[in-house]
């Protein structure tokens, strides 16, 4: 499946066909995605204290995501995924101009680098420490 969250898609067929809308949540097992404001459903939900109101819900259903298609955010059009490797990684890159749709790759490779650099303290116990210190004393 080539959309994940957070992707800003373009709905190609059915009722919302043309709307466009950001990915607030995936399905791969199904192959469904569920797209902000597109596929509203009414849910009703009952009152479960004699103080509730019952009332009437809309939310986002899912869709399939054979009936999406990811919006590059460098061209601003609706492309085909392809994949590539940067920096040994597998990425997902725009179909037309190249761009890189994963952008948090660049971000963790960053984190992993500084946390690497740092190196921890060195442990010593307080035995050893005390032993060192005497020895430095008669050596003195």
């Amino acid at each position: 499946m080539n959309v994940k969250l957070n992707d800003n898609v373009l709905v190609i067929t059915g009722k919302y066909a043309g709307k466009q809308g950001k990915v607030i949540a995936t399905s791969p097992k199904a192959g469904k995605v569920t797209v902000q404001g597109i596929n509203i459903q009414h849910k009703t939900q009952k009152a479960k204290r004699g103080n509730d109101v019952s009332k009437i819900l809309d939310v986002e259903g899912a869709i399939d995501v054979s009936n999406v298609m990811v919006i590059c955010p460098a061209c601003d059009k609706a492309i085909r995924v392809k994949s590539s490797v940067v920096d040994g990684k597998r990425v997902r890159v725009c179909g037309k101009c190249g761009a890189v749709l994963d952008t948090a790759t660049a971000g963790k490779k960053g984190k992993a680098a500084a946390a690497v650099k740092e190196e921890p303290k060195k442990r010593t116990r307080k035995r050893a420490a005390k032993a060192e210190a005497a020895a430095e004393d008669k050596a003195e």
